[in-house]
């Protein structure tokens, strides 16, 4: 297990727990408990636990919005797309966030990284996001600057949408657009299962230098009822391994890079 999933793991084991103690943590991810100790340290850095004599405890961070975000389907494959998409952001960059599974993955792999010592101070990276979920992980992190959409609510993928969603993205300009899907086209590109949500992503993509689309393999059999942006608008689509050749090599003859993980 690397760093980035133990680190998820420990957030996992301390929510689930409400306190946790090195020694134990240390048997259950076979790690010495110096290497523990550093973890939740790293985290009581970024106010995500509180640490104790031996272990630590859980902050008040709400965990219960997001639970069902780390429990994903395919969970290993949308942690590595989270952190490929997240190697293409600098630290000072703009970068727009959408809702979803594996978006999720990015926003922490963003959080989660090595932040340089020139990156900490009132310049730092900038998030926008109409996720609910990934605005509760994001607000504890100090190096991050937080902008959330307004909107209306929608339980099904925790997004904002609606006018107040849309008025805050058309006053920005974004370096990135890290775009989750619920189908991908090959030869059509990126879709949504509702159309509110989609018009809320195409005006995220609409608004960036860049645009990154986000799907596991799965993605490229689904269906989807609204079109967000075709090939394109796309820049970059990173994908798991397991994804289809012929379908990766239609999506680069359409003009767009290919990252698999």
């Amino acid at each position: 297990m690397n760093r980035y999933a133990r680190i998820n793991a420990l957030l996992d084991a301390v929510a689930a727990a409400g306190h946790v103690d090195v020694d134990g943590l240390a048997r259950q991810f076979g790690v010495s408990p110096t290497t523990i100790r550093r973890d939740l340290n790293h985290l009581h850095e970024q106010q995500l636990v509180t640490r104790t004599r031996g272990g630590a405890v859980a902050t008040t961070v709400n965990y219960d919005l997001p639970i069902r975000y780390r429990r994903a389907s395919r969970g290993s494959q949308k942690e590595r797309i989270g952190q490929a998409a997240a190697a293409l952001v600098g630290p000072f960059d703009i970068v727009g966030i959408n809702g979803g599974t594996t978006t999720t993955e990015v926003a922490r792999a963003l959080a989660e990284r090595e932040v340089p010592e020139y990156a900490q101070g009132p310049e730092r990276l900038t998030i926008v996001t109409n996720a609910i979920n990934i605005a509760g992980e994001l607000t504890v992190r100090r190096h991050v600057k937080l902008v959330v959409t307004g909107g209306v609510s929608r339980l099904q993928s925790f997004e904002l949408t609606g006018p107040l969603a849309i008025d805050t993205l058309a006053q920005m300009d974004l370096d990135h657009a890290v775009l989750g899907v619920d189908a991908f086209d090959p030869a059509y590109g990126a879709k949504a299962l509702d159309e509110e949500e989609a018009r809320i992503n195409k005006l995220m993509a609409r608004q960036a230098r860049k645009v990154i689309v986000v799907a596991d393999s799965t993605k490229l059999t689904a269906r989807a009822f609204a079109r967000i942006c075709p090939l394109s608008d796309i820049d970059c689509f990173i994908t798991d391994t397991d994804a289809p050749a012929e379908s990766l090599a239609m999506i680069r003859d359409g003009g767009v890079e290919v990252v698999a993980v």
